[in-house]
């Protein structure tokens, strides 16, 4: 009897790594038998630990094993530099949102080992999405990062904010993922497939203007995707889950699976519907143009500073759609640096308001930080770095990155788009200097309390170098971003 083909998982060994230490350590964590609040704190900092060892170890993996483009599963799968590029961002993300979550857990009397477990899984889903090269595998991929986000959304259970933030996520993020199915049967059926290698072909060597059903598909998978990077008008769960989830998880959702859903945006539309660009541009256009000015106008009354930055961050997937509106290798080469600048400001941002407390309760208010520039120094300055640098200014990353985005859209010829892209940008540095102005010039009534977590610190320091160092040396960046689009544009 003839042996059956054993499919080649080589290129999916840091996906089939992570899913088995994930799974292995929920079996750690049950058999530690946790019953007081000190043991289960015990129980979670060792399980974060460890997932924290294992993401850093997956990134190793993925580099080794990412030479050219190797495909498996019958072409459902891809890894490639492109993907490389999206893996190390998402799992570094992933790495330091559990590194400045575990001191949260432990005050707010939630410390259970679920947490790491669920960030891995959700990792996983996340190096599936950017992989996938197939509509369906693309799904497995979106639905396993979502399912787990879903629940560490309403992990403070005792909280009403977080179990509504949990629910309005998990019936909003249900109707989006129905979309992006329906769109996808839609293609399937118009289309005959569902590989977007075969995709591609068939749009290729088409004649004329695509069928009505491939358009309707194609708008029905945009809406899906635009729903998971919280772009307008599908951002509606975006500042409630964003205010009622505990500030680490609010973190998390800012940076790690919002460049997962957009490394899949990328792959989708630059790949199996790269011949249709004259379709899906003008949809991009829209969206953009609606995310920056929601992100600059809507932001301005905030007082909750989780509210304001869940506006900060439409309004940021608005700048990063400008530079895929043009569709070409400088524009999502744009994107890619864009992102990566984007992933660190928002980290450093959110471990300086994870030090917001007082009387050991975290408080949210921006007018909480008055003062802060005399009872906490380094705080404010650090925050300040990276309030600067969403704003745009000069010579901070953040300046760089839309520096680039607007050169690729004006280099494309989009120039209402761009100059659209700065006005935005000068509206939204109103909020952005608000709260460097609360800090240093507002009076100091009710001081916050001292951070004692090193984690925090340590993760400000590193990332406000990289805000302030960029202009420095930003060659691995680019490089790498350049890499990566390569690999998609077959460069």
């Amino acid at each position: 009897m003839p042996m059956a083909d054993v499919p080649n998982i080589v290129p999916a060994l840091p996906e089939v790594f992570l899913a088995c230490v994930a799974m292995v350590l929920l079996m750690l964590g049950v058999f530690q038998r946790a019953v007081s609040p000190v043991q289960h704190a015990q129980t979670m900092r060792l399980i974060s630990w460890l997932s924290i060892i294992a993401l850093a170890l997956t990134i190793l993996l993925a580099s080794s094993v990412t030479v050219g483009r190797i495909s498996a599963f019958g072409g459902m799968f891809v890894n490639d530099p492109f993907a490389l590029f999206f893996k190390v961002l998402a799992i570094g993300a992933s790495a330091f949102a559990l590194l400045i979550s575990m001191g949260y857990l432990e005050r707010q009397r939630i410390a259970r080992f679920e947490y790491g477990i669920l960030v891995l899984f959700a990792t996983v889903g996340m190096m599936m999405m950017v992989s996938a090269n197939d509509l369906i595998s693309m799904y497995v991929g979106l639905e396993l990062q979502s399912l787990a986000l879903y629940v560490v959304a309403a992990f403070q259970r005792d909280d009403a904010r977080s179990t509504e933030a949990g629910l309005k996520y998990f019936v909003l993020g249900a109707l989006a993922s129905g979309m992006l199915l329906y769109g996808s049967s839609l293609i399937y059926g118009f289309a005959g497939t569902t590989s977007f290698e075969v995709l591609a072909e068939v749009f290729a060597a088409a004649d004329g203007a695509p069928s009505l059903g491939i358009v309707f598909g194609l708008v029905f998978v945009l809406a899906g995707l635009a729903f998971k990077v919280s772009a307008v008008p599908f951002h509606m769960w975006t500042p409630d889950v964003y205010e009622g989830a505990p500030t680490p998880v609010t973190a998390f959702f800012s940076i790690a699976p919002k460049i997962a859903a957009f490394g899949m945006m990328l792959r989708v539309l630059v790949g199996p519907f790269g011949d249709l660009v004259d379709q899906w541009q003008q949809i991009i256009w829209v969206v953009s143009v609606l995310s920056m000015l929601l992100g600059a106008f809507a932001a301005i009354n905030q007082d909750n500073i989780k509210r304001l930055m869940a506006y900060s961050s439409i309004g940021h997937v608005g700048y990063a759609l400008v530079g895929l509106t043009a569709g070409n290798a400088a524009g999502v080469q744009s994107v890619l640096v864009y992102m990566a600048i984007y992933v660190v400001m928002n980290l450093g941002a959110f471990a300086c308001i994870l030090c917001m407390k007082r009387a050991d309760r975290m408080v949210e208010r921006i007018d909480d930080l008055a003062g802060a520039s005399k009872s906490h120094p380094m705080m404010a300055a650090a925050l300040s770095v990276f309030m600067f640098s969403m704003a745009g200014i000069p010579p901070l990353a953040g300046f760089f990155g839309k520096l680039y985005v607007f050169k690729a859209a004006i280099d494309g010829g989009f120039y209402w788009l761009a100059v659209i892209g700065v006005v935005s940008s000068v509206v939204a540095a109103f909020y952005y200097l608000r709260i460097v102005k609360v800090m240093y010039f507002d009076k100091l009534s009710d001081p916050l309390d001292r951070a004692r977590e090193s984690a925090l610190n340590v993760v400000m320091m590193l990332t406000g170098l990289a805000v302030l160092l960029f202009c420095l040396y930003p060659s691995p960046l680019l490089s790498g971003a350049q890499a990566a689009v390569a690999a998609i544009f077959g460069g």
